[in-house]
Parts: structure tokens; C-alpha cells; sequence
């Protein structure tokens, strides 16, 4: 979760750094520092707070340094303070670290250092890491070689980086659960947590695997794993350009994003849909084809938003492939023992590739001989590299920590997923082109929804103030009250629950009051009446509601006078209409967090791909 950046080359080393930092602040924010090596000397300099309040204590100019690394925060062991900052040094004050994952056995190691007489200035596990490898520093004087024996040592996860004064013209790093990418320049060398970091510089990366370490020089670079044996690795390229990492005129990259869903729904759905047809070409999925066809069940596992994406998918497949789906939070998947047959599918979902517990709920999948798949945005993440098969997403970097058109493409490809499978099994081609017309009307439709973004924002900012909301869906529109209700606390810290509508009855319509907005997406399905009754429920007892409807619907006639506003949205397919019911209720987020002042990108306690348990 926290941002890590190291430099090797030509450049002045503290302008890379924090221009790097700058670019990975989403990953962590409770504090931030580099290290640097200067005319022979270690130098490092740490802050709590935010980045700017680092580069306040930076004299760029006085600092002619070409290698150092710096690291942005989100705490795990230790409150975030000046003093837990990393980077941590060894007892020495010579061997410099920065990390990100989670020592599991520091204590035990800390135990032995203190036993041996070394002693520790905060409480982290970074720290006693350190220590261990200053220790071992000290009596082989080789840093490569004394960082691959401490991590034999070590239980647990790390993206770490280390430098060393008696070696100023070397960076060491390592990886195991958390991610870390080498990008390849020109006499120069990047070491990061995140590929935002080193496309300012180079399109040319590297991915190593777990239990894989690097050796920068200026001049060159050495992969091996930590049994000491060397490794040749494919040099890829970065997809995106620089210039979607910048805001565009936007005042966060959050709206940025949910402006830019047309787009990257085209680019999701782009040379995968022929309509001529009916059919789905999904070509990471080429080698599993056979096995789809007759698969028996699929088990979708994700975490957070992508959990939400995960059960529209499973309407979505179990209504057009008709195969049984279950739905899992990665996070307890592993920890079950779960029942998987080796004709299952486990298919992981994640925005970034890296989230924790999806790799590890593959991990588990494969250890029981089931195939995996990945449906990710990241190319060349963890789970791409983990899964048997999988689909990209080609949403390109998502920067604000609440996930939006990341969402989106994620729900239309697990549209494309069920389609591609469904038209193998059961799926006539009549529906298959019918399905593929609303597909294609996608971004249009969202261009029309984006264009009430002012009237949403007049809503928000009566609604500002409420301390609660409650957010209702049937079918389909379920997971979008689910994940609407998530987007509102994420970033506005505003209590919401989305909840089943017919479930109101069993307990939630005890909270309603004349103070409660509540959230109905009363769009045009089959369950369309059901709803209608729910909505009459909560407008007896006093409940605001704000409607999301479909336009020339004629059921509106019965609930628009109920109903303190409603925000409409075209008409298209039941299965397409998540797509489009998802951008009013992150509009509203949006706006409401706005006007409470909220730091809508770096929302508090939060970041952005969750790399540790």
C-alpha cells in the first residue's frame, strides 16, 4: 500500500524521487522520506504528513546526489509519526531501507537483535528489518548478499529497497507479495511500487517475481532469486501515456475519471464485440475455451468495489451461461478451507493486480488444482502473472483511491465474460446481437447521464449535511446500492447502507425518519413494481427519496410524486443498466464529499491498492 520509488543514473536524484513520490502518493499518505547518498555520506530526511510537507525540508539545490530512494506511508505498524517515517537505518546509521508489506516474525527477530545488543527508536517492523541486514552487513560488507540472507530469514511480505554508504553506487531490491517494477532507461535505472512512478522516464520495465531481487548499478542491472541464482526476464512496455496521469482541467482525479467512463468502456468492449454475430472474442481466454464451455461452476473472489463488480457478474453469467456462481471476499476465501473441484473456475478481480488477498485466494485456487483466471487493469500485475488466463481491462491508471471507471469496465467485461461463455452453451445469436447493440450505446449513454452533473451537484448540497443514507436496489441494481453507499463513505465519510429493497422490512426500516435520504435505483426491469412498493414504504414514514429512473418509463407516473427528486438515465437492457445506474450515485458521492471539504483522492485511512493483509 505504500509508495515506494528508488533511482540509479544521471539525473539529480531528489527531483526523480519526489517527482516519483508525487505520482504514488495514493498509495500512502500518513508520512513520507528519501535517502540519498551524498559525496560519499548517508542522508536521509523523513516527515509525517503529506508529501509537500517532506519537500518543505528539501534543498534540491544543495543535494547533487544520483542515487537514493524515497517512500510514501500507510501505516501498518508503528502511528504514523516523524519517527516511524521511513526510511529506517541499521544500528550503523550506513544501510538505509524502505518497505512495503508486512514482517510477520519481527518480533522474534527483534527478540535476537536485542539479545545481541542492538537497539530500536521506534516500533516497526521496517526498522527490525534493518537492523537484521546492518547486522549481517557487518561482517560480509557485501549489502546484495547480506539483504538475501536476512530475507531468507524472513516470514511475511515486502517490496523493499536498500542502499548502503560503503556502497554508494548500488540499490538492492527485492519482492515477495508486494509488487515492484524495474523501469529500464538509458544509463539510469527505477526501481518502483507502482509503474505511475517511472513513466515520466521510460516506457521500459521489468516485472520480478516473488522471491526475486535486483542489483542496480548505473551501468547495469542483475536479477536473481534468493537461492543466489541469476534469472533472465522479459523487458515489456508501459501502455498508458503521461498524460493520463494528469487531472486535465479537473479539480480531482476522481471526476477526471468518472468523465472519462465513455471512453474506457470503449476501450474495455474494442475489437472484443462483433455484432455481426452476436459473439465475444476475448483472446486471453483462447486456452481455456474447451473448459469454459463445460465448466460445472465459477467462484468469482474480489475485494471491496471489485467485490460489488463481482455479484453483478454473477447475474450476469448465471443468467446468460446458466452456470452456478458463487461470489467471494478474498479476504476470507483463503482462510476457509473452501470447496474447489478441479473443473472449477476461480476467477480473480482487482483494479490494480495486487491486491493482497486476491492473489493469495488464487494462490489457494491453483494449490487445489482448479483453473485461474484474472480479470485485472494493470498489465503485468501480480495476479495477471498468477492466473492460468485472463482479461485486461484497459481502463489505464486510475488515480483517485475510490475506484470508479475501473468499476465500470470491470462490470462490462464480466458482461463480455458471460456473453463469450453464454454464446458457446445456450445464447441464441439473435440475443448475442441484441446484447451487443446496448453495448455499443454504452458511452453515449453515459455522455447523457454525465450531462445532469449540475443538477446531481444542486442535490448534493442539500443533502450535505445528512449524517446517514440509506441506499435500496432489487436484481441487477443490488450491487450498484452497494456499491453507491461505498462510494459516499469512502470519500465523504458520511454514513450509507445499500441494502436489497424487499430486505427493508427485516430490520433497516426501523432507521427511517424525515432526516434519512434514501437512494431507490427505480429504473425499468421486471422487479420494477416490487420497488415501487418498497419506495411507498419508506415515503410513508417520512424517508427523502432521491430516484434514480429510467427515462419513458411509464411506471414514473406512479412514483414521481413520491419522491423529492429524480435523476433519469436512458433506457437499455436490465443486464447493461448497472453500467449506467453506477455514474449518478458516484456523482453524488462526489459532490457531497466536495462540499463537506473532503480530501476526495486521499480519502483518510485509505489507499489505493491494498498490498498487505
Amino acid at each position: 500500500m505504500c509508495g515506494i520509488i528508488g533511482y540509479i543514473g544521471k539525473r539529480k536524484a531528489t527531483e526523480v524521487i519526489m517527482n516519483g513520490l508525487k505520482r504514488v502518493e495514493y498509495r500512502g499518505y500518513d508520512s513520507a522520506g528519501i535517502s540519498i547518498i551524498e559525496n560519499g555520506k548517508l542522508v536521509t530526511i523523513k516527515k509525517s504528513g503529506r508529501l509537500n510537507e517532506l519537500n518543505k525540508l528539501i534543498d534540491h539545490n544543495k543535494y547533487s546526489s544520483n542515487i537514493g530512494f524515497g517512500h510514501t506511508r500507510w501505516a501498518t505498524h508503528g502511528e504514523p509519526n516523524d519517527i516511524n517515517a521511513h526510511p529506517h537505518l541499521d544500528n550503523s546509521g550506513k544501510v538505509s531501507i524502505i518497505h512495503n508489506g508486512i514482517i510477520e516474525n519481527y518480533s522474534a527477530l527483534k527478540s535476537l537483535l536485542t539479545k545481541q545488543g542492538y537497539h530500536f527508536k521506534t516500533e516497526t517492523d521496517t526498522e527490525v528489518l534493518a537492523v537484521y541486514i546492518g547486522s549481517i552487513y557487518e561482517k560480509n560488507k557485501n549489502i546484495a548478499e547480506a539483504v538475501r540472507l536476512a530475507l531468507a530469514d524472513v516470514t511475511g511480505t515486502f517490496g523493499l529497497l536498500v542502499i548502503a554508504e560503503d556502497e554508494p553506487d548500488k540499490i538492492i531490491g527485492a519482492r515477495r507479495g508486494s509488487p515492484l517494477v524495474i523501469g529500464i532507461g538509458k544509463n539510469e535505472f527505477i526501481l518502483a511500487s507502482d509503474q505511475t512512478a517511472i513513466v515520466d522516464y521510460t516506457k521500459h520495465v521489468i516485472y520480478p517475481d516473488d522471491n526475486e531481487m535486483v542489483i542496480l548499478t548505473k551501468d547495469s542491472y542483475v536479477i536473481k532469486n534468493l537461492d543466489n541464482i541469476n534469472i533472465n526476464k522479459e523487458i515489456t512496455t508501459i501502455e498508458f501515456e503521461l498524460n493520463q496521469l494528469e487531472k486535465g482541467g479537473f479539480p480531482h482525479f476522481m471526476l477526471k475519471e468518472i468523465f472519462e467512463q465513455g471512453k474506457t468502456i470503449e476501450n474495455a468492449t474494442r475489437g472484443r464485440i462483433i455484432l455481426a454475430t452476436g459473439d465475444v472474442r476475448l483472446g486471453g481466454l483462447t486456452e481455456v475455451a474447451d473448459r469454459l464451455r463445460t465448466a460445472k461452476r465459477i467462484i468469482l473472489t474480489a475485494c471491496g468495489t471489485s467485490w460489488h463488480s463481482a455479484l453483478i457478474g454473477k447475474y450476469m453469467i448465471e443468467t446468460l451461461a446458466r452456470i452456478p456462481v458463487d461470489v467471494e471476499y478474498a479476504s476470507e476465501f483463503r482462510y476457509r478451507d473452501p470447496v474447489i473441484y478441479p473443473e472449477d473456475f476461480v476467477v480473480a478481480i482487482s483494479q490494480s493486480g495486487e491486491t493482497a488477498d486476491t492473489l493469495e485466494a488464487i494462490r489457494e485456487a491453483k494449490r487445489k488444482g482448479c483453473t485461474t483466471l484474472g480479470i485485472v487493469n494493470v498489465v503485468g500485475s501480480s495476479i495477471a502473472r498468477a492466473t492460468d488466463a485472463g482479461v485486461y481491462l484497459h481502463a489505464g491508471p486510475e488515480i483517485g483511491v475510490a475506484s470508479t471507471k475501473a468499476f465500470t469496465s470491470q462490470v462490462t467485461v464480466l458482461l463480455l465474460f458471460a456473453l463469450y461463455i453464454g454464446r458457446m452453451r445456450s445464447v441464441s445469436q439473435t440475443e448475442g446481437i441484441r446484447i451487443i447493440k446496448e453495448i455499443q450505446e454504452i458511452p453515449k449513454k453515459i455522455e447523457k447521464i454525465l450531462q445532469q452533473a449540475d443538477k446531481i451537484k444542486e442535490i448534493a448540497k442539500r443533502y450535505s449535511k445528512s449524517r446517514n443514507f440509506l441506499y435500496l436496489g432489487r436484481g441487477y441494481n443490488y450491487p450498484i446500492a452497494l456499491e453507491g453507499a461505498l462510494k459516499l463513505k469512502e470519500i465523504s465519510y458520511v454514513h450509507a447502507e445499500g441494502y436489497p429493497a424487499a430486505e427493508m422490512k427485516h430490520g433497516p426500516l426501523a432507521l427511517i425518519d424525515d432526516e434519512m435520504p434514501v437512494v431507490f435505483l427505480a429504473t425499468k426491469d421486471e422487479v420494477f413494481d416490487k420497488l415501487r412498493s418498497n419506495l411507498e414504504e419508506v415515503k410513508a414514514r417520512g424517508g427523502k427519496i432521491i430516484a434514480i429512473a429510467t427515462e419513458n418509463n411509464e411506471g414514473n407516473e406512479l412514483i414521481k410524486n413520491k419522491v423529492e427528486h429524480m435523476i433519469y438515465i436512458p433506457e437499455t437492457l436490465p443486464i447493461v443498466m448497472p453500467i449506467l445506474s453506477i455514474i449518478p450515485l458516484q456523482l453524488l458521492a462526489y459532490y457531497i464529499a466536495d462540499e463537506l471539504g473532503r480530501d476526495i483522492d486521499n480519502p483518510r485511512h485509505l489507499a489505493k491498492s491494498v498490498t498487505v493483509e
